[in-house]
């Protein structure tokens, strides 16, 4: 239904609301500039639009002209509290923020593929709802926005659901992958307290100090990891955070460390989730401190469903080119909260690339680096390639149907 060069004279509209939207770039759950900038871009289209009560979303539906299911589209709009050093000529205006993941591009992707459907809206087969997402970036915004019934919007559950992610790195722009089964890791959360009695320094034998266990703890992790968990089922933690004392010669009360567990079954991540209890008790136990443990499941595992990744990929090579799509060998220990629709319908979530064609995509600094920059053409590939998939879904439903 549709092609690249039939959208061109979107490109430019696109380019600059995606400009806007980096300029002054919102965090979280409540983005009132984002969502007004949203609504005037929507503005004048076939829609009915509601808002979200406890996030600034935005779910948007567009009604087909021809009788058939409903699909989603989703496009998530926070950006990161990182201070840009990207050095483009649209930066970041406010200071400590910056969209760094790219969802500024998504946002204005979105927007795209609004206008393509609605220009041919009499010829869907069926529904279109549109996902403006606030809150992606750990603030759970997906689920907030299920619970608010964005799943149901048009009036009956969609029967599928795509969402895609540019990178400023891997692959340069114009190029898709996708994959069925898993595509991004879970995310857990974990912090560790290990408490002891403080002292002097010169005295250890006077005092319990956490400092030596919590350094075994962190140590010892990485080992259980290596022991506990399946190589072909991999899994990884990573130390981020470790605090403990204010000098050097005060033994401290208390140390703490915080990890970012990544998984990509729910058969691996309950091991390592016992692992780290053990081990951490254990360590804990061997010193005589007492440890306290926070373990949080954030994101499930983003997995595709093998029919429907089988669809995006061949949707993909028809709009960008046989050897420009193609099915990714292992999926990234990113996370992402689109798996919370992916647990409740079939969907696929893609990969484009938008690295700069002045940069070199195994080095260009990746997503959410301060010095990340995407290539403003790549706006245009994910606005038609969501309009495609919605289409052509909708159309291969009706077809199949008696």
């Amino acid at each position: 239904m549709f092609k690249l060069s039939d959208a061109l004279v979107l490109e430019d509209p696109l380019i600059r609301l995606r400009h806007d939207l980096h300029r002054e770039p919102e965090l979280g759950l409540d983005l009132p500039l984002t969502r007004r900038k949203v609504l005037d871009a929507l503005a004048g289209l076939p829609l009915e639009i509601t808002l979200g009560e406890r996030l600034s979303s935005v779910t948007a539906v567009l009604r087909g002209g021809r009788p058939g299911p409903a699909v989603l589209l989703r496009g998530d709009m926070d950006a990161l509290p990182v201070q840009e050093d990207s050095g483009v000529a649209y930066a970041s205006e406010i200071p400590g923020r910056m969209h760094a993941c790219g969802h500024d591009l998504h946002t204005a992707a979105l927007v795209g593929a609004a206008r393509l459907l609605a220009g041919r809206r009499e010829e869907l087969a069926g529904d279109i709802v549109l996902m403006f997402q606030p809150g992606e970036e750990g603030m759970r915004g997906a689920a907030l926005m299920m619970e608010e019934g964005v799943l149901d919007a048009a009036g009956s559950r969609v029967v599928a659901a795509y969402a895609l992610h540019v990178t400023s790195t891997l692959l340069p722009t114009g190029f898709a992958a996708v994959r069925p089964g898993p595509m991004l890791a879970a995310s857990d959360a974990v912090t560790v307290r290990v408490g002891g009695s403080g002292g002097h320094g010169s005295s250890p034998h006077s005092a319990k100090d956490p400092v030596p266990a919590v350094c075994e703890m962190v140590t010892a992790l990485q080992t259980m990891v290596t022991r506990v968990v399946d190589v072909f089922d991999p899994a990884v933690v990573t130390v981020g955070s470790l605090h403990a004392g204010s000098a050097g010669n005060v033994i401290p009360e208390h140390a703490e460390f915080e990890a970012t567990v990544r998984t990509f079954s729910h058969e691996t991540q309950a091991l390592v989730r016992a692992g780290i209890e053990r081990t951490v008790r254990g360590v804990a136990a061997a010193h005589g401190l007492d440890a306290t443990i926070d373990y949080r499941e954030n994101y499930p595992v983003t997995v595709n469903d093998p029919a429907e990744a089988a669809f995006a990929l061949r949707t993909a090579r028809e709009l960008l080119g046989e050897d420009r799509a193609f099915e990714a060998p292992r999926p990234l220990t990113g996370s992402e909260d689109f798996s919370f629709v992916l647990q409740e319908v079939p969907g696929a979530y893609l990969g484009v690339g938008a690295c700069p064609p002045e940069r070199d995509p195994a080095t260009a600094p990746y997503n959410h680096s301060p010095g990340a920059v995407f290539d403003d053409r790549a706006v245009l590939h994910a606005a038609v390639l969501l309009a495609e998939l919605a289409a052509r879904r909708l159309q291969e439903t009706t077809e199949e149907c008696p």
